[in-house]
């Protein structure tokens, strides 16, 4: 256990090496670091996935039914208010303006479809992931973070008891299955938000915008959405919680730390959404 955790703690990061290659590595100080960080988030998943496979081959559940559950309430529930504030705005604000620029050509029409395509496929995965990462992100870094400055993981892990599995697994598994709900309540409401200005801005009824709307949906963008959700949440939960099981430095290094968290499962999110859409285009948009 004890190599486990030492495993992805330390997993990336280079021994003194001499030579060539190691003179070319200190020109990139960022690109190593963040190589370092992404292989010990790695180990992270596959030493938390080898916990829970063990116990689950003795016969018992990895963690309990009653964290896991508290976890889908804050993750999912806990953050609808926010997603569908959020969502609703800007929906709103997207149908308002493009609605404006083509309104001189007589496309306003088509404002129902730029709105369906463009949350049900894009924005919506992509708003909900930068949400949830700044709400959920942030407190499960600086839980996890407050736990291995007070010695917590230490002792959970000198009891045995697997503090990848009871700490890591229902958080990481909790983000990554409420995050495609979450995601439609985004769309939903964008959509809702994109109706009602389109009644009054462009007089296009409601039941034309929701025909509209589900006209212009293919399944490959419901597909590229789920999809997009999934992977965002075990992005934002894997971030999340090697930023807080890795904290140095007490209360400031929480800090630091919950800042950092927010900072590079954002980044990441909108980095493999770009990646993710190339791929897409690549493959389906010809």
């Amino acid at each position: 256990m004890a190599r486990a955790m030492e495993g992805w703690r330390f997993a990336g990061h280079q021994r003194g090496s001499g030579g060539h290659s190691a003179r070319m590595m200190n020109l990139f100080p960022v690109v190593r670091s963040a190589l370092q960080q992404l292989s010990s988030v790695v180990w992270l998943l596959i030493h938390t996935v080898e916990e829970m496979g063990d116990h689950m081959l003795r016969g018992r559940f990895p963690f309990r039914l009653s964290i896991f559950f508290d976890q889908t309430d804050r993750t999912g529930v806990g953050s609808i208010p926010l997603v569908a504030l959020v969502s609703f705005f800007i929906g709103l604000t997207m149908a308002l303006l493009t609605g404006y620029q083509l309104q001189p050509f007589g496309q306003e029409r088509l404002v129902p479809s730029l709105v369906a395509i463009g949350f049900t496929r894009e924005l919506g995965p992509l708003m909900t992931g930068i949400m949830v990462a700044a709400r959920v992100g942030a407190a499960y870094t600086a839980e996890l973070g407050t736990m291995t400055v007070a010695e917590e993981v230490e002792a959970i892990e000198a009891m045995g008891l697997g503090p990848l599995r009871l700490l890591v697994s229902p958080r990481v598994l909790a983000v990554f299955l409420l995050m495609p709900c979450l995601s439609v309540v985004s769309s939903f409401m964008a959509m809702v938000g994109a109706s009602l200005i389109s009644r009054w801005a462009f007089d296009i009824t409601f039941q034309g915008f929701a025909e509209t709307a589900m006209d212009s949906l293919l399944i490959r963008d419901i597909v590229a959405g789920v999809m997009k959700s999934f992977f965002f949440g075990l992005i934002i939960g894997l971030v999340a919680c090697y930023k807080g099981l890795t904290v140095r430095g007490g209360a400031a290094g929480v800090g630091t730390a919950t800042t950092s968290s927010v900072v590079t499962a954002i980044t990441t999110v909108i980095g493999f959404d770009t990646l993710f859409n190339i791929v897409l285009v690549a493959l389906f948009d010809k």
